[in-house]
Order: structure tokens, then sequence, then C-alpha cells
């Protein structure tokens, strides 16, 4: 954890981001280790474990899903296992077997689907699989957690005895139980069982008629319980043959221990092998809930956070349904210190935050939410001072602690350094508390080191203004309503909005206007300067945003058009060449009907063959040589082509049908005429128009001048009506 302090992590409210990490793991070890998550040093670790943690990422949606990897802890057991002659227990063995088959099933995956996995593989692989452990407590134990009878060959012996005497016990009760059944010595129950044994249950007045040992007696006293004799001498037998395999179970259960023992640092590895999985696995968990990923990791020391969100915020404003306020910052050679200004509650502190709990939660092997162009580096050092600092163990006042806080800044900071200072140079009187202030931050500055801090102080925007690798930024505020947007705006300081502010929550006009009097004329005017360009950024922001909408949408509609321009030039080109080549094909067929027509009159063979050899000639002379794979593809064009014109002309064909079927609804819906003698009319598909001779039951006889015909007036149309 080099280069950052534990106050630092707090300030950041890291440790808040570790308790939710833990949350997600699944086991308790895992939980306990994700609270201890710091820091790396080096950059080659934050590396390694970043890419693991984007690799488990991309395990959530990819088919190849990575196996369960819960356990349960064996810490009691591997200490144990430390010391000679200890002997574990069922349970004991049962976790370190799944443990062993937990690891080898992951090693077994993760070596399967290496070409995703390769970084959980790479750490995998540093372990050795081992079947030899689970196989050994295979032997021994069985699934529901018994030593097996096979265990040992006396173990399976004592066994077998075991249940002949429970047998012999069993007949003998049953035969003492039916010899005093007939009489009333006993009770309605007739029996029960004490200390695991069957008893008799005798009336209290009829116990000394029972041969046996008294076991108990019921709560009234009514009832005693009594073992018979002859079943007494077989529980004897057998409580000595459970002690036996008590002490058969015993000693195999030391063979396994000594079998095991060599093999405690393989376990110890195992265990934290998969407690880093568990640990990756949350962290992954983590990243998908906060919308988090892998940015790029530049070495040229550039940050560049392109919609950043802070995580705890997030997650808050995410289960209260709000909307969280990304922000986008950069820092790099050219630009190395930022200073924002603005009023309070304008969301300068929790930008502030939100850089550095990103880099460091990067540093420490997380992922981040900001957008995938997004560019991050490694920092030796991340500096922050950042809330409350009154030192109250310390009997120190703000000023004083913040005072203590800025020299070791001034010993630790170089070029490799992030420092973060909240409120910079308040606490004390602020002309000079300014002044102080700003030969610190030129300090840093001449250090080389890279940095953003908040300041109402105009010296200190004065001065980032001035120095060329510094630049002001503000927070935007709505000038009208003085409410925030919650938008960082580089380029610009902001002005604090004390007047504006102080007149919205009701000071009186005539108090402020006499505190303005009190300062100095120019700082008044440059603060209403200052507001007055933020009100015209927030404005040219807005209609910046519109005109880059329509251009955007005017960029697709062009591109559309040009794409549908060029579609329609491909196909015309298409269209004209299978038309050139049908025309072609007609004149050659020309020529050929020619000359098939003159040997339908002829008869010459010869000039036949003769004119059909020139004709293939002359046609031949017009070809071009082409290899076989370039004559398969003109032919698969030409096919293409032909196949979207008769696509085309089926389109045409059934839009026409449609029309025609439109048009006969039309006419069938038009009301009919009522025809009269002498009415010019025609047949519905016909040209001929005659003149109506007669009327009678729906037929009309037509005259047609050369004849007459006997239609059904529903086959007419009206041409002319008789005047």
């Amino acid at each position: 954890m080099a280069g950052i302090h534990p106050k630092t992590l707090q300030d950041l409210e890291f440790p808040t981001v570790l308790q939710q990490v833990s949350a997600r793991c699944s086991t308790e070890l895992g939980k306990a280790k994700a609270l201890e998550i710091a820091p790396f040093s080096e950059k080659g670790q934050m590396m390694e474990h970043l890419g693991q943690t984007a690799e488990y990422l991309s395990s959530f949606v990819s088919e190849n899903r990575i196996p369960a990897h819960g356990f349960d802890a064996i810490d009691k057991e591997l200490q144990l296992l430390g010391i000679e002659n200890t002997v574990l227990e069922i349970g004991s063995f049962r976790k370190i077997g799944s443990i062993c088959l937990t690891v080898n099933e992951l090693k077994k995956f993760l070596k399967k689907f290496e070409e995703y996995y390769p970084l959980l593989f790479a750490s995998s692989e540093n372990i050795e699989a081992n079947t030899e452990i689970p196989a050994h407590i295979d032997v021994v134990i069985d699934r529901f957690g018994e030593v097996k009878d096979q265990a040992s060959d006396k173990l399976f012996a004592i066994r077998r005895q075991m249940q002949q005497v429970k047998g012999k016990i069993g007949q003998s009760f049953v035969s003492a139980l039916n010899t005093y059944q007939g009489s009333d010595y006993l009770d309605d129950i007739r029996e029960s069982v004490v200390e695991n044994r069957r008893v008799l249950a005798v009336k209290a007045m009829y116990r000394k008629k029972i041969k046996g040992t008294v076991m108990g007696t019921s709560k009234t006293g009514s009832i005693v319980y009594i073992e018979p004799e002859a079943t007494l001498k077989y529980s004897r037998e057998l409580n000595n043959l459970e002690f036996d395999e008590k002490e058969e179970v015993q000693r195999i259960l030391k063979e396994l221990t000594d079998r095991i023992r060599p093999f405690a640092p393989l376990l110890a590895d195992y265990q934290s092998f998969l407690a880093h999985i568990d640990i990756t696995s949350a962290k992954a968990k983590y990243a998908a809930e906060t919308n988090a990923l892998l940015p790029e990791i530049n070495s040229e020391k550039r940050l560049y956070l392109r919609d950043a969100y802070h995580p705890l915020l997030y997650l808050s404003n995410k289960l209260k349904k709000e909307k969280t306020y990304p922000q986008t910052i950069e820092l790099h050679d050219e630009n190395r210190i930022i200073v924002i200004s603005g009023p309070n509650a304008g969301g300068k502190s929790i930008t502030l935050k939100t850089i550095g709990l990103l880099q460091v939660m990067l540093q420490s092997g997380l992922l981040i939410p900001v957008h995938e162009r997004s560019s991050v580096a490694f920092f030796d050092m991340i500096l922050t001072d950042i809330g409350d600092n009154q030192s109250i163990e310390n009997h120190l006042s703000t000023y004083s602690y913040r005072l203590k806080n800025m020299n070791n800044f001034l010993r630790l900071c170089n070029d490799n350094t992030l420092f973060l200072i909240d409120e910079f140079g308040t606490g004390s009187d602020p002309e000079l508390g300014g002044a102080l202030a700003e030969a610190f931050l030129e300090v840093f500055y001449e250090r080389k080191a890279y940095g953003v801090i908040t300041t109402h102080y105009a010296n200190l925007k004065a001065l980032a203004n001035e120095l060329p690798h510094a630049t002001n930024a503000n927070m935007l505020f709505d000038g009208r309503t003085l409410e925030p947007t919650f938008q960082l705006v580089l380029g610009e300081a902001g002005s604090s909005f004390t007047f504006e502010v102080a007149q919205k929550n009701g000071i009186p006009y005539s108090l402020i206007n006499k505190a303005k009097k009190k300062i100095e004329r120019g700082k008044v005017r440059f603060d209403a300067t200052i507001a007055k360009l933020q009100k015209e950024r927030s404005k040219m922001a807005r209609t910046g945003s519109r005109l880059q909408e329509e251009e955007s949408k005017a960029k697709e509609e062009a591109a559309r058009l040009e794409k549908l321009n060029a579609k329609i030039k491909s196909k015309l080109e298409n269209y004209q060449e299978l038309y050139d080549h049908d025309q072609r094909m007609i004149h050659l067929g020309n020529k050929v009907d020619k000359v098939a027509d003159k040997y339908f009159h002829d008869k010459k063979k010869r000039a036949l063959v003769s004119e059909l050899l020139r004709i293939v000639e002359t046609e031949n002379s017009k070809r071009k040589k082409k290899t076989a794979k370039e004559a398969k593809a003109e032919r698969a064009k030409k096919a293409q082509v032909a196949q979207e014109v008769q696509k085309e002309v089926k389109v045409i064909r059934e839009k026409k049908k449609v029309e025609k079927k439109k048009a006969v609804i039309k006419e069938k819906n038009k009301p009919r005429p009522v025809f009269k003698v002498g009415d010019r009319v025609r047949m519905q598909d016909g040209k001929a128009v005659g003149s109506i001779d007669s009327l009678e039951k729906g037929k009309a006889i037509v005259n047609y001048g050369m004849f007459t015909t006997n239609v059904s007036v529903d086959q007419l149309e009206l041409v002319q009506a008789k005047k």
C-alpha cells in the first residue's frame, strides 16, 4: 500500500466500497479478505487483478460460465494438521475433500476454456492438482459422513458382530415380552425405550415379579422401566463392541489424518486460491451492478475519465430511482492541474471524490464505472485533503491540521503523484490563507504533480489562468433558477453566485447592496462577469447540443440517401447489362431464324452448316477468354440479376392484380344503372356497342346491327342512355 495513506482511503470512502464488495462474496473467508483489499504498489499486480476481474465479468454473459466455487474455511483443520498426533473429525475431512474436488473441477474448466479466461487459467496453473487426498478420504468416509464398514477388516468384523448381538437382543426382548404379556404385570403401553435400550413398562406394584435391571420410572411413578435379565447379558456385550468400534474408528481417523498431514501447505494454497476466486467473483458482481469496466491503461500519465460515476452515489440513487450525473475530466502532461470553482452544493466535492475513489479502486484491482473510451494511468502516490479535518486527538484546529497535511504534501509530492484538495486555502484569514495556498499550488506545479483542487479564492483562479499547464473549471449553475446542473466545464472559472444565492434565500436587497459596497468594486464586477459568462456558456451549451443533434440527424439522412443512390445505380447497371444481353440474344435468334427459314425452303445442309459456323465464329470473336472461375461468377451474377428482375416483375404483377381486384370491387359496388329499351350498351369485357331491343326478367336482347344476342343485364354496362 506504498504511496496511499489509510486516511486517504478513509477520505475517499474506499472502505464503504470494500464493504459492498464483501457483501457479494459467497464464503466467510472471502468476505473477510475482501475487507482487506488495498491498492497495489506495482502496476503489474494491478493489471493482473484487473484482467482477472474483467474475465470473470465477461463470464456472466458467456455460455461457458465459470462453475460454482463455494467452500467452508479449513483454518482450524490446517492448525491441527500442524500439530503432531492430532486427529481430525469426520466433518473436517469432508470439508477438505470438498475443497480438493472444487479446485480440481475449477482447474479442469479453466484449462478447457483457456482462450476465454487466460489470466484466470494462469493463476490456476500455479496450483498443483491433487486427486490423492479425496481418494484417501473416499476410502474411509461415505457420502453420509459415516466411517465405512470396509475402512478396515477389524471394523468390518466388529460391526458384523454388533449386528448379530443386536439381533439376539431383539429376540430375547420379544421372548420376555411374550412371557409377561398374558399376566397383568405390564402397563397398557407394554414397552418403551430408555438410553437407547428397549425396556418393559411394568406396573410399579409388580416390579419384584420381573427379573431384570430397573432403568427408570415414569414421572408419576406408576410405571417402572425394566430391562429383562436375558436381554441384559447381550446389552453388556453390545456395550463392549461399541467401545471397540469407537477405538477402531479413532485409529482409522488418526491414520487418515497422518496421511493428509504432509499436504497441509497445498491445502492452504487451495483455500487461498478459492478465496481469491471468490473475491474476483464479488468484484465482477459489483462491476455488473455499477456498470463498471476495464478502461485503457496508459503509460504516459494521462487521466481521461469520460462519463465517470461515483459508485456509492450511483448505487444509492439506483435504489431511490434517482438520476446520477456523470462527470468527464482530463489530466495530461499539458494540463496537469485543474482548479474547480463555483457555488457550494454544485457538485465540486463529489467530482473530486469521484476522481480519487475511481483511481484508488482501479489501483486495487476493481473495475470502474466509466465510458469504455476512458484512459487511466498508475500513480505511485495519491494524496488527499478532503472533508472535516479537525483533529480532536491532536488538539489541532482545522487550519493547523490542514497546514500539517500540506507539509506532508510538500515532502511527498513528485511527478508521479495525484493530489486532491477540497476547499483549498480555507480555515484562515481569506487574504493570508489565499496567498499561502497560492504558494503551495506553485510548488505542486513546479514538481510536475497532477491534481484537482476546489476553491472559492479568486487569486487561485487567476493563478490557474496564468500557469500554462493548469486550467480553471467550474460546475455549471442555471443562472435563472440558481439550481446546479452537476456538469463540469473546463476552461473557465466559476462564480460563487454569493449575492444571487443570498437574494434567492430571502436576504433583503438593501442588506445585500450594503455588503456589495463594503468590498472592492473590481471584485464585484469580476464575480458578476464570471456569472454572466457562465449563463452564456450554459445557453451556448444547450444551443450547441441541439445543433449537434440536428447535424448528426442530417448526416445520418445523407448517408442513408447516398447508400440508397448507390444501390439504385448498381441495380440500373445490372438491369442494363441484362437488357443488352437479352437484345443480343434476340438479334442472334433472328439470324438463326433466317438461316432456318432458308434451309426450310432449299434444304441445303452444307449452306446451313456453313452459315451456322459463320454465326458462331462471329459471336466467339466478340467473347473474351475467361477462366472457369470468372465464367462461373458472371453466370451467378446474371442469374442473380434475372432473379431480382423476376421478383420485381412478380411484385408489379401482384400490385396490378390487387388494383384490378379493387377496380372490380369498385365496379360491383357502383349502383347498377336501370336499363331502358333503346339504351346504347356494351358487354363488360367487350368493345362492341349495341342497343337494347327488349327487356324481360333481367334479360336483354341487344342489337349489334349484323346480329342480336340475348344476355343478362348484370353483364352489361351503359354507354349512352336513350334521350
